[in-house]
């Protein structure tokens, strides 16, 4: 059983950046693929970061490719998003998910655990 809790969230300013983190306890953290997910009010969960067991294989939702950054840190447990130039449509419930089944997933249910989620407000 792995549990995952997000910290980082808050209100920015369009063109700004927060960095979120997912901390995870329980399970063997190396052995899960990760992936952070984001939720609007009205809206279904839709995929943003996927990173791999080792961290070597990333990938990003298009809407996020090259303004978001995923990573990883084994020794410390934990899978940080690095959110630049931040947008108003950007605004969510962001959720990390850890999955042991798969090294990329980009789908909601390939995942297993899911953290509380954090919000994200980016002003116009």
């Amino acid at each position: 059983q792995v549990q995952l809790v997000e910290s980082g969230g808050g209100l920015v300013q369009a063109g700004g950046s927060l960095r979120l983190s997912c901390a995870a306890s329980g399970g063997t953290f190396s052995s899960y693929g990760l992936g952070w997910f984001r939720q609007a009010p009205g809206k279904e969960r839709e995929f943003v970061a996927a990173i791999s067991w080792t961290g070597g294989s990333t990938y990003y939702a298009d809407s996020v490719k090259g303004r978001f950054t995923i990573s990883r840190d084994n020794a410390k447990n934990t899978v940080y998003l690095q959110m630049n130039s931040l947008k108003p449509e950007d605004t969510a419930v962001y959720y990390c998910a850890a999955t042991s089944d798969w090294e990329i997933a980009t789908m909601p249910h390939e995942y297993d655990y899911w953290g509380q989620g954090t919000q994200v407000t980016v002003s116009s």
